[in-house]
């Protein structure tokens, strides 16, 4: 069991930035593009088209469930929908109630803000 953990840190230690931008690449840009959550999509291809069509960013939208669903990517996907700008955090991150009033205080009008993990944020 040790040994696999070791070679799974090794491979991962291994990691170019290449492979993270050609991950990065193949992931969807558009809502069409985006395979798979059906009932999701089209409540998100509504809610998007209700803001374009007011000239208004997108409310809060809260994605949820277990990893490999699509929420990273669906972030970003709304991000482009909305021709906005996507900003990436994560909830460890913010490790001091001023870490977020940073990055809002930092956030053009219509940008995306996605908290990745925020059930991992620290309470206080």
């Amino acid at each position: 069991m040790d040994e696999a953990l070791e070679r799974l840190r090794a491979i991962a230690a291994d990691a170019q930035p290449e492979d993270e931008r050609l991950d990065v690449s193949l992931r969807p840009k558009k809502m069409d593009e985006f395979i798979g959550q059906p009932k999701v999509k089209e409540n998100l291809e509504i809610f998007l088209q209700a803001a374009k069509q007011r000239g208004e960013p997108c409310e809060h939208v809260l994605l949820y469930g277990p990893p490999g669903l699509g929420k990273t990517t669906l972030a970003h996907v709304i991000g482009n929908e909305m021709e906005a700008n996507v900003k990436v955090t994560s909830g460890p991150a913010l490790e001091r109630v001023g870490d977020l009033a940073a990055i809002l205080t930092n956030l053009e009008e219509g940008d995306v803000l996605f908290v990745d993990e925020i059930h991992r944020m620290n309470r206080t």
